[in-house]
């Protein structure tokens, strides 16, 4: 049972314009009689993406990503099905209640999210007793005062060891769902709490939900100077990016993120203004992580830790990026220090100074190269003009390309033509998309064409039921299906808000971006429709006459070979007096 019905859907749909929701998260410029950009759901650096006005769809011609505007701001955000259409009902002025709304993911692992969300509170008011008075002195030696301590949702473990596992038990959780959260350990002597006696900082799922913690010792010389939780089915820290829930507001203003390795350096610039801040959590940067920064904003600033394991972890950063069409800008710190020591040690004014004036990534680069070679010795210099080449060949950017190549030929003394010689020229991808790279015998093509003629028109939808009673290909016949079902519901075919009928169905939802990707010609001729469904009973037909073929062929009773005979014989008589 949907939350909302189809008509509500069709007019918070119908109350925008996908090219200009669109529009505002990714450039778009008009070819022909759509739009096209970069499609922000795979690794793509040429505009592949195709949104019609006309249709009110999205379709990547390389990935296959298909949708409406719902579907679009789903995937973009990274939120519910629900969460998007409020977005869309808000930018129109339609006033939608998903409140208690919850997912089939958080419904299906609501004990889990049930248990961190006790734990947040319980470390919280923790903090917050003569109990937790060390943790909060502790704190504010390190300039973290009760706005950032609010703010963040930071706690405190209490030291005894088993307060959260017997809080649990008296909630009625049960003790497999205690060990799967990551919350609890058993050992030898029990079931106890895998914090206590820890300062607890909150990590977050995109929406915002607490999933994991890091707790940190304040008070004694435990080697282990931060316990993080263990994955979990609700916390991938690949996938994950911390305070990204909150950077996206900020982000919106600024058009730009800044991302660092830890927590406490996002908690740092947190409290000299900068809200446009998420962290990595001290992991190399995954291609899900750098799909989400791309998608977050157009500049992405790399601020990692001063020392050598940061620059390391800034160029592996950096090039996840670049593989999937980015061109980061990059700040170093200087000393070491990482941006938590660098805003505590120089303050707000120095670190903005800093944050105004990025390296742009080439420059970076080429300032990695340089180090430790003698420039002055033809080979060492060959290597590194060669090296600048290679990086600059990963790159789209023209511009970018020009002007590096006018130093390094000032720098080296190389002619310039030269250097532009050495760049590759690269290949503009025809757009094709992936699902039309199957090879099509003549009856998938009768099948498709006749789809695609269906989402165009009502009186082909007709013909279909009249005379289609089953499609050989099974995502065709499913979808021809759902095209039918929609139209007698509704009286009238639209791929847009087809799209949202489907739902979840993400092979159907597919299954119409391959369709519309035919890009057939607008009007088709009822006699063209007929030959489509011919072709379609042909198959029906030779299919049922060689099934029936090859039962007659292994009976051994004469008379039933007599009878399936004239079955074959009927079949085909009946298709040829229906092809008259």
């Amino acid at each position: 049972m949907k939350i909302i019905d189809e008509e509500k859907l069709n007019e918070i749909r119908t109350s925008v314009d996908i090219v200009d929701i669109i529009g505002s998260y990714l450039p778009l410029a008009p070819k022909g009689k759509n739009f096209f950009g970069v499609c922000p759901f795979h690794d793509d650096k040429n505009p592949s993406m195709s949104v019609s006005r006309e249709k009110q769809i999205y379709t990547c011609f390389s990935c296959g990503a298909t949708g409406n505007v719902f579907k679009f701001v789903m995937d973009y955000e990274n939120i519910s099905f629900l969460e998007a259409v409020k977005i869309i009902a808000d930018a129109s002025g339609i006033v939608l209640d998903i409140t208690n709304h919850k997912s089939n993911f958080e419904v299906k692992y609501h004990d889990l999210y049930e248990m961190y969300n006790i734990s947040k509170k319980f470390y919280q008011n923790n903090i917050n007793t003569e109990s937790g008075k060390k943790a909060k002195e502790y704190l504010a030696k390190r300039n973290i005062n009760d706005e950032i301590i609010h703010k963040f949702e930071i706690g405190y473990a209490l030291k005894e060891h088993d307060l959260l596992y017997k809080m649990f038990q008296k909630k009625g959780f049960e003790t497999r769902d205690m060990l799967n959260s990551g919350l609890i350990n058993k050992n030898d002597y029990g079931y106890n709490d895998l914090f206590y006696n820890r300062i607890m900082f909150p990590l977050y799922n995109l929406n915002g939900q607490v999933v994991g913690y890091s707790g940190r010792i304040f008070d004694n010389d435990d080697t282990a100077k931060y316990v993080n939780t263990k994955e979990t089915v609700i916390f991938k820290k690949g996938e994950l990016l911390y305070n990204y829930h909150r950077a996206k507001e900020a982000v919106k203003k600024t058009k730009s993120v800044i991302v660092m390795e830890g927590f406490m350096d996002v908690i740092r610039a947190s409290s000299i203004g900068l809200d446009n801040v998420v962290a990595s959590m001290g992991t190399a940067i995954t291609k899900n992580q750098a799909l989400l920064l791309k998608k977050l904003a157009p500049t992405i600033i790399l601020c990692f830790d001063g020392d050598q394991a940061g620059l390391k972890a800034t160029i592996a950063c950096m090039n996840e990026l670049v593989n999937i069409g980015v061109i980061p800008q990059i700040i170093r710190l200087k000393d070491n220090l990482d941006p938590d020591e660098f805003i505590s040690k120089y303050g707000k004014d120095a670190f903005l100074e800093i944050l105004d004036n990025p390296t742009n990534m080439i420059d970076f680069k080429i300032e990695c190269l340089k180090n430790d070679k003698n420039l002055n010795n033809s080979s060492e210099l060959a290597n590194y003009v060669n090296e600048i080449i290679g990086e600059l060949n990963k790159i789209n950017d023209d511009v970018l390309k020009e002007i590096t190549l006018k130093k390094i030929s000032n720098e080296t003394g190389l002619e310039l033509d030269f250097l532009k010689s050495k760049i590759t020229k690269r290949k503009s991808k025809t757009l094709v998309k992936k699902t039309n790279l199957v090879k099509r015998n003549k009856y998938m093509k009768a099948e498709s064409y006749l789809l695609y003629y269906m989402l165009q028109n009502k009186e082909v939808i007709k013909k279909y039921e009249r005379q289609i009673t089953y499609m050989p290909t099974d995502r065709y016949r499913y979808l021809a299906r759902e095209i039918d079902s929609f139209y007698h519901n509704y009286q009238t075919i639209n791929v847009a808000d087809l799209i949202s009928y489907l739902g979840n169905n993400q092979m159907l939802i597919d299954t119409v971006g391959e369709i519309i990707s035919l890009e057939l010609k607008d009007d088709c001729s009822l006699e063209e429709i007929d030959d489509y469904i011919k072709t379609i009973r042909e198959y029906n037909v030779n299919y049922e006459c060689d099934r029936l073929t090859k039962m007659m062929n292994k009976e051994m009773d004469s008379e039933k070979k007599a009878l399936i005979a004239k079955q074959i014989i009927e079949l085909k008589m009946k298709e040829w007096e229906n092809d008259k």
